[in-house]
């Protein structure tokens, strides 16, 4: 893994892609600090919703998500994550 800065990524942007090419990872830093990396390309692989009807058949489920609470989307209380779960939770 090789670390540049970005202004010599900049200047070297045809370069650098080439050795991104060859599968290294290129690692373009500001002030020395790293800000982002420049990685191989990967094909997105998405969901496979096929898979899905697959297991729910598999494991005898008809559907995933069976009932959604009618206040599901409901603003929490101000204190919500100041507030201690209840004991065994």
């Amino acid at each position: 893994m090789g670390t540049v800065s970005i202004r010599d990524a900049k200047n070297r942007l045809t370069e650098l892609a080439r050795q991104v090419e060859r599968g290294e990872t290129i690692v373009v830093t500001r002030n020395g600090r790293p800000i982002f990396d420049l990685v191989p390309h990967q094909a997105h692989r998405g969901l496979r919703l096929e898979a899905i009807d697959a297991f729910k058949e598999r494991h005898g489920i008809a559907s995933i998500v069976t009932a959604i609470a009618a206040d599901f989307d409901d603003p929490l209380p101000e204190d919500f994550l100041l507030s201690r779960l209840p004991p065994g939770s």
